[in-house]
């Protein structure tokens, strides 16, 4: 498969109308400023921002000056929400064929492109049927549409009935120390033995979001690794999901520039073993089985 990611995603979600709301210049900057610190790839779903967001982040690329061929983007469809524009009257997720191509032509028209690198399925449904998909995704990718085909948040059993029909690039789950439990239920195995690229949001974890046993564990380990490492807390968190061998890429969500140039250090330290397994047992709260 020819695509190339960056080591670390830039998140979209939070740079529109449910955060940031960044202005089309502000996010013409980010995106070049991403670039120039090595993070080429950027991830979106149509429903970010009450589906509002693709269109903002494709008004800055074209503002931003910056060759498609020089960034790769991701976007995910599924999940028909009741925020936004659409008259839905309770969330559900819609796997038909039609809905899938519309929405992948959607965001190719509001990201002002000619083709997504990697479209993914949000969330699974229990109504989806694999040909189905499969048919959606075929022509799109016969038409140059997409790149490749991903999921996101699909169990094994969900991603083989997927891969029964059609090729499977990468799934996107929730992984950080907080949430480690991939690395148990098999996930991660079953990824890097089927050659999945895994991708990782929420990639920090709680550990600043939330004040719990758990997390005042991990701060207290992470002052003196930040002191050793010399580097920021959530550089040390994003550096121990990518020491993991199946090659987690962190879908990083943050809309401070600044912060993701210097989590671009992640990919310059290596923990030492027993630094890695601290954090896991810090996490867990008791030492490894």
């Amino acid at each position: 498969m020819d695509i190339t990611l960056s080591p670390i995603i830039a998140g979209a979600m939070n740079w529109g109308e449910w955060h940031a709301k960044l202005s089309t210049a502000q996010m013409a900057d980010m995106i070049n400023q991403c670039i120039s610190f090595g993070i080429t790839t950027f991830d979106h779903a149509d429903i970010y921002g009450g589906y509002t967001t693709e269109a903002d982040f494709g008004r800055g690329f074209a503002q931003s000056g910056v060759t498609r061929e020089d960034i790769q983007l991701i976007s995910k469809c599924g999940i028909q929400h009741t925020l936004g524009n659409r008259s839905n009257k309770v969330k559900h997720y819609d796997y038909s064929k039609e809905y899938i191509i519309t929405s992948a032509e959607n965001s190719l028209k509001f990201l002002q492109t000619d083709y997504l690198d990697i479209l993914l399925l949000h969330r699974p449904s229990p109504l989806m049927h694999p040909d189905e998909i499969a048919e959606a995704i075929e022509k799109l990718k016969n038409e140059g549409k997409i790149k490749a085909f991903g999921l996101s948040n699909f169990t094994n059993s969900q991603t083989d009935l997927i891969r029964s029909r059609t090729e499977v690039y990468c799934n996107q789950i929730e992984f950080s120390a907080t949430a480690y439990q991939p690395m148990l239920d098999g996930s991660l195995d079953y990824m890097l033995t089927n050659n999945i690229k895994p991708m990782a949001w929420s990639p920090i974890g709680s550990v600043f979001k939330e004040e719990n046993n758990q997390t005042q564990r991990l701060r207290m380990l992470l002052l003196e690794m930040v002191e050793k490492y010399e580097v920021a807390a959530d550089v040390i968190l994003l550096a121990w999901i990518m020491q993991h061998p199946a090659g987690i890429v962190p879908v990083s969500g943050s809309c401070s520039a600044e912060r993701l140039k210097n989590q671009m250090k992640a990919t310059e330290i290596r923990l030492e073993l027993m630094d890695w397994f601290a954090i896991w047992t810090e996490s867990m709260g008791n030492k490894v089985p």
